[in-house]
């Protein structure tokens, strides 16, 4: 049975932050925007930056004390190109497209092109993470976390930028995209 969810009309709200404002309130969050960020926010976090990596492969090779901890991030579409989804699950599992878009009414998912991912969350190859949700100046990116990650402390992610990597409490970055006005969905993946 597909998972519908109910359409609240909400407005997007681009979080306060500094930082951004100084610079006339349409620069994208970078890396040093997302720390600035979680400094004014008042979030405890650990950032550890590293050389670039593109997978989840080269990310595990670093050798991070919290590797355990690692989401995998999807951006994903829906076969109109209308619906797009930020699906993160643990770096341990594989994602079924065919029954993720049947348990979200969504059809057939695809991975979005790079063009999608700078359009919607300010992105680029790579560095795909939660934190791009920052960017989503429309709100128009549902997220979708494995419902595994309710039972963890902790979730780690790139902070837009793929040479570093963040580890914060869970509940603070669902709150994080809670209040920025984006839809959460928790899911077993």
């Amino acid at each position: 049975m597909p998972f519908f969810r109910e359409k609240i009309a909400i407005s997007c709200r681009k979080p306060y932050n500094e930082a951004i404002e100084r610079k006339g309130g349409t620069h994208m969050y970078q890396k040093e925007d997302v720390r600035k960020f979680l400094d004014e926010k008042k979030i405890s976090y650990e950032w550890f930056d590293h050389k670039a990596v593109f997978t989840i492969d080269e990310m595990l090779e670093i050798g991070l004390e919290k590797e355990e901890d690692i989401a995998k991030n999807l951006f994903l579409r829906d076969n109109k190109g209308k619906r797009h989804f930020l699906v993160v699950i643990r770096e341990n599992k594989q994602a079924d497209l065919k029954s993720l878009g049947e348990k979200i009414g969504a059809g057939r998912l695809s991975f979005a092109s790079e063009e999608r991912l700078m359009k919607y969350l300010g992105l680029t190859k790579g560095s795909v993470t939660p934190f791009g949700i920052l960017n989503d100046t429309d709100c128009a990116v549902e997220v979708i976390f494995d419902e595994d990650f309710r039972n963890l402390d902790a979730i780690g992610v790139h902070p837009n930028d793929n040479t570093a990597s963040v580890f914060l409490a869970f509940s603070d970055l669902v709150k994080i995209i809670e209040e920025h006005g984006n839809s959460v969905t928790f899911l077993s993946l």
